[in-house]
């Protein structure tokens, strides 16, 4: 098979005849260029469909992980809040004590007697020193620890004016609970005095080293001063003793008791009942023999029978 192709020039028509192995290339050419031009358009928009593809996910991860940031941003903020509330209640609990702190301690230095100039609870304590400007956003956070530390130093200052306090309030009281005065019961009267008498068994004259209340038996024997017991039991003469140690070599002795109602090593303060009255040992009814002893020798009890207790 061939072609032949007309062409116009100036010596008139000419033709030009095509033969097959050149028709056969041109009817390649013809359909590969298309088929060539297909595939490559076919594989252009396979790439760019996959580009695209991946581009998606890779937003829609992002996206996704962004979302997950709010919501930890919205917890920890949330978290924040709530633990800010929870120093604002605590901060206003502890200011609240103060108060009632500084309240008590004025009172209980009005009622002592004490220097109220010394224990000014109503004044802040002097504390001080440089302090960095915050930021806006953290100045809420920084007032609150400024207020907390404030608070933790009043709190600190009351507690050592309270120490101080509650050690003289205990000298104090120690001093008054210490201090001998009154009689060793509560109802009966007095049967025999400190110095010479005449024996109620033998009539004849001896010494008495203390002196004797009587009363009703099983009545309560009370301590006439704060003290350690140092001695329980029988002994000659006094039947059930009972004796408190009381400082500075002042002892004071209970006999003839019925029953004790401490043992050695207890601490006993002042008006405590020790003992129940009795008729124990050498003794013609119920009733308490009182001594008291300084430096371990018997002095008149009278003075200190007598003498008003310390207030």
């Amino acid at each position: 098979m061939s072609i032949t192709i007309l062409q116009r020039s100036p010596q008139g028509m000419r033709s030009v005849k095509l033969k097959n192995r050149y028709l056969y290339s041109i009817f390649a050419l013809l359909f590969l260029l298309p088929a060539a031009a297909g595939v490559s358009g076919y594989f252009y928009a396979m790439k760019r469909a996959q580009v695209a593809e991946v581009d998606q996910v890779t937003i829609d991860n992002w996206k996704r992980e962004l979302a997950s940031q709010w919501k930890d941003l919205e917890m920890a903020k949330k978290a924040s809040q709530q633990q800010i509330n929870a120093l604002t209640a605590k901060l206003g609990m502890m200011q609240a004590h103060i108060r009632r702190l500084d309240a008590a301690g004025e009172r209980i230095v009005s009622v002592a007697g004490l220097d109220a100039k010394e224990f000014n609870f109503s004044d802040t304590p002097a504390i001080g020193g440089p302090e960095s400007k915050p930021t806006a956003e953290a100045a809420k956070i920084e007032d609150l620890f400024a207020a907390l530390n404030l608070v933790d130093g009043q709190l600190d200052s009351r507690e050592q004016q309270l120490d101080v306090l509650e050690s003289l309030l205990m000298d104090k009281h120690m001093g008054v609970e210490r201090y001998i005065s009154g009689r060793p019961i509560r109802k009966g009267w007095m049967s025999s005095y400190y110095g010479e008498r005449n024996d109620p068994f033998t009539g004849k004259p001896a010494w008495h080293g203390g002196v004797d209340f009587a009363g009703k038996e099983g009545a309560d024997v009370v301590s006439t001063a704060a003290g350690v017991v140092s001695w329980v039991g029988d002994r000659y003469g006094y039947g059930l003793l009972i004796e408190v140690n009381h400082g500075d070599g002042l002892v004071t002795r209970y006999g003839h008791n019925k029953e004790a109602l401490v043992k050695k090593g207890d601490v006993v303060s002042k008006g405590q009942a020790i003992g129940k009255m009795g008729n124990t040992g050498r003794s013609t009814g119920a009733h308490v023999h009182y001594e008291v002893l300084k430096k371990g020798r018997n002095v008149n009890p009278l003075p200190y029978v007598n003498r008003r207790a310390k207030g």
